[in-house]
């Protein structure tokens, strides 16, 4: 008893050869909420930042009017355009000028790109076709569609035909040269590997430099999808009965200018779907690259 005094082991826990469990602290309540309303608030302000330059305009375009900066008879209200815009929409009005407009622009931009899309792969694959066609490409891809206007309504008429014909001389040429640029940019490694696996020309062309060349094609052809509308307007200046062109001319010469510029409005917003539609169609076929 007296030695176990003497040592201090008389009420020391015995050796067992383990430890106790030490306890983590508990993670605060509030720690997963705080991380939704930051992914949340991040989320808002990725949707909202595009929005603030254009939300900024449209406030400046009201206030301008309204505090004596502009003219309000040349430049009126955002709000007045917005509602003589929704009023042209109410009563189909909007959309039959819409509507014509579109029919002439796809169907330029279609036969745009069925010609310009294989004529560009096969200048940039074979250099017969290019040494043979560039002079006649170079000559003409300088010339302005707008100026060539006067030629096609003189050869073609004022019709249908001849606004058509104008879109696709302005939509070939960008199509054209993004074409060409993008086969002659392929990946020489990419070519080099299908020509050792046995792939023909033709396959090697399908399944390998176009699936490559897709971007900057279809940086090609959203130029071309703004070249068709830019143009086909000013083409509907001149002579047309129908068509957004016209639906600005006709209100300038009456002095309706909300009408004015809810046609202008009208312009930009379907350049804008425009747009979006083929940066959907480009992301779809070509996926495949975020893959790797």
């Amino acid at each position: 008893m007296s030695s176990a005094l003497a040592t201090g082991t008389l009420d020391a826990p015995r050796a067992t050869g383990t430890e106790p469990a030490r306890t983590r602290p508990a993670a605060p309540a509030n720690t997963s909420g705080r991380r939704i309303g930051q992914r949340l608030a991040g989320l808002a302000w990725r949707v909202a930042k595009p929005s603030i330059a254009i939300l900024a305009f449209l406030a400046l375009w009201e206030i301008a009017p309204r505090a004596g900066l502009v003219d309000k008879v040349f430049l009126p209200p955002f709000t007045e355009v917005a509602a003589t815009f929704f009023e042209l929409t109410a009563n189909g009005q909007l959309w039959e000028h819409v509507s014509t407009s579109l029919s002439r622009a796809l169907t330029g931009f279609v036969i745009a790109a069925a010609i310009a899309v294989p004529l560009g792969v096969a200048i940039a694959w074979y250099q017969p076709v290019a040494d043979f066609l560039n002079p006649v490409l170079e000559l003409f891809r300088n010339t302005a569609a707008l100026a060539l206007l006067p030629v096609f309504i003189l050869i073609l008429g004022i019709g249908e035909t001849s606004k058509v014909a104008l879109v696709i001389y302005a939509c070939a040429f960008p199509i054209l040269l993004n074409t060409i640029s993008g086969v002659r940019t392929v990946e020489p490694l990419l070519i080099k590997s299908a020509r050792s696996l046995g792939f023909s020309q033709i396959a090697l062309v399908y399944k390998v430099v176009l699936p490559a060349a897709v971007p900057t094609i279809f940086t090609g052809l959203r130029m071309a999808a703004a070249s068709s509308i830019l143009v086909l307007i000013a083409a509907e200046m001149v002579g047309a009965k129908a068509g957004l062109g016209y639906l600005i001319t006709a209100a300038q010469l009456n002095f309706q200018i909300p009408d004015m510029y809810a046609g202008i409005i009208a312009i930009a917003l379907v350049g804008l779907v425009f747009n979006a539609v083929l940066v959907f169609v480009e992301r779809r076929l070509s996926s495949w690259r975020v893959a790797l």
